[in-house]
């Protein structure tokens, strides 16, 4: 049940990471820019499983409204990232406009309005941002502010999908980041790509990287925020390491019950010895105890696990505190994965547990009296 819960935030986090990131992203070995002619591009588009690619230009910023400050990270995309990503999706207050090169609009995440005190026009008029960015190429010592480039865009819309991003980012048509950075026509820092349902992805992956050569690194999801993955499954590993420790724990009770019982019952083992009962015979029966017991309690425990799960998925019984979340509830997510890995965790318990008292019980000397 407690693996279900987690499972229930690891898929929660993921779908909202998943709005943001795409199935793969085409990124520069070496440095921040890579170039990208139209023909490598239709190249892209005609892989199969490809369902849509999108152009990006991206650089840290410093956004002003008025006298307020804060700094982004500004994503120049084309009119594409829409059908690619699910950021569109997640657009709470105006709308998802990125402009054009001469009026470029900036949609930008709900922390950013909130530390720039950014309006989109629905209550007030829309706020004119400045942007300052730096230009590519090397700085002059001579003339430091040479090296950036300012322009102006107007908000039209908002964005909320998690914290990081909307702390982080904030989105405009990518024409006007390349004239305002000096990009080279063909010049981009990524191309982002959504893939169809039932494609498959480490092949396309594998593909698109022979394809375009080793001037290019392509990203998986995973590989993309790797250090969110690997948390959420090292947090995994170590909720199992515990409870299994806790189930070696309680084995102890199983142990001691078991071992008073071979005390209680030697007079008895003593008969089956008179009759002719091996050894092996004798040990069987205590281990077939300690497995029933093991037994009775895993089967009890998994199918309360799944009616408390069940009730949690349709009635949402058991309520998050606090308020400030996404969601209001404990969420759940079953895997039958889970299910083996509990129970064969206790099965090895009960064996080993089961088999201690089982051996001793059938090596010692016992004689009627």
């Amino acid at each position: 049940m407690v693996l279900s819960v987690f499972n229930g935030f690891e898929g929660l986090v993921k779908s909202l990471y998943g709005a943001f990131y795409t199935d793969l992203k085409v990124v520069p070995a070496k440095g921040k820019t890579y170039l990208l002619n139209p023909s490598q591009i239709n190249q892209l588009k005609k892989v199969p499983g490809v369902y849509g690619i999108t152009l990006t230009a991206e650089e840290k910023a410093l956004l002003q409204n008025e006298d307020q400050q804060s700094m982004v990270y500004l994503k120049g995309v084309d009119d594409n990232y829409k059908n690619v990503t699910g950021v569109a999706a997640k657009t709470i207050e105006g709308k998802f406009e990125t402009g054009t090169v001469d009026e470029p609009g900036l949609v930008v995440g709900y922390g950013i309005q909130n530390a720039a005190s950014v309006s989109v026009g629905e209550r007030l008029e829309a706020s004119t941002l400045t942007i300052i960015l730096p230009k590519k190429g090397k700085v002059s010592i001579s003339d430091p502010m040479g090296s950036l480039s300012e322009g102006k865009v107007s908000a039209t819309g908002v964005f909320s999908i998690q914290q990081d991003f909307d702390n982080k980012y904030a989105i405009t048509n990518i024409d006007f980041v390349k004239q305002q950075m000096g990009f080279a026509a063909d010049e981009y820092s990524a191309c982002e790509i959504r893939l169809n349902s039932n494609a498959n992805h480490e092949t396309i992956q594998q593909q698109i990287q022979h394809s375009l050569g080793n001037g290019f690194t392509v990203l998986n999801k995973y590989q993309q925020n790797q250090s969110l993955y690997s948390t959420m499954r090292m947090e995994k590993w170590f909720i199992y390491a515990v409870f299994t420790l806790i189930l070696f724990v309680s084995a102890f009770t199983m142990i001691s019950a078991l071992t008073m019982l071979v005390l209680e019952k030697q007079k008895d083992i003593s008969i089956l010895q008179s009759m002719g009962a091996a050894n092996n015979m004798v040990l069987k029966i205590f281990l077939s105890e300690g497995l029933l017991l093991a037994g009775i309690g895993a089967v009890s425990g998994i199918v309360l696990a799944l009616v408390i799960c069940f009730l949690q998925v349709k009635f949402k019984l058991v309520k998050l505190q606090g308020g400030s979340f996404l969601i209001d509830y404990f969420p759940v997510k079953l895997d039958g994965s889970d299910f083996i890995l509990v129970t064969s965790t206790v099965a090895f318990i009960a064996f080993v547990a089961s088999w201690l008292p089982a051996r001793k019980a059938a090596r010692q000397d016992t004689g009627l009296r």
